[in-house]
């Protein structure tokens, strides 16, 4: 297996990063298998989704019409409505796992891997990806 750890720095900006490239770069030439990303974070996730054409800005609503900003929540440091971004592992999971072809990754054609990031304490994440040949 192949694995490597990358920082992604997202400010303090709540919200949704593409990490299509980075991935792609990492399967670059490698054959058939799989491709694991995981966030090694509780209050990240890891989706597949269509991204650039509003779905992107979407999804982080819909998250905040479930998990709101408030102070409602039992986990209570930083920011207000902290407690939330410990629940979204529960909704968007800390890893995905994408087939990755010829050296390239099997996506559909408005696929992209994102982080999905709503905590702005935490200004960098890291992601590792992992390879396994098929």
């Amino acid at each position: 297996m192949k694995t490597e750890v990358i920082t992604i720095t997202t400010g303090s900006v709540r919200g949704i990063t593409d990490i299509t490239r980075a991935a792609d770069a990492f399967v670059r030439g490698e054959g058939d298998g799989l491709l694991s990303v995981f966030v090694p974070h509780a209050t990240a996730g890891v989706a597949i989704i269509e991204t650039g054409a509003g779905s992107d800005d979407d999804l982080m609503d819909i998250l905040d019409e479930l998990l709101p900003r408030s102070d409602r929540y039992r986990h209570r440091h930083g920011s207000v409505g902290h407690g939330a971004d410990h629940v979204l592992p529960g909704i968007v999971a800390p890893s995905t796992v994408v087939p990755v072809v010829g050296g390239r990754l099997a996506l559909g054609t408005w696929q992209s891997i994102v982080l999905v990031d709503p905590n702005a304490d935490n200004p960098q994440r890291k992601i590792r990806f992992s390879f396994l040949a098929g």
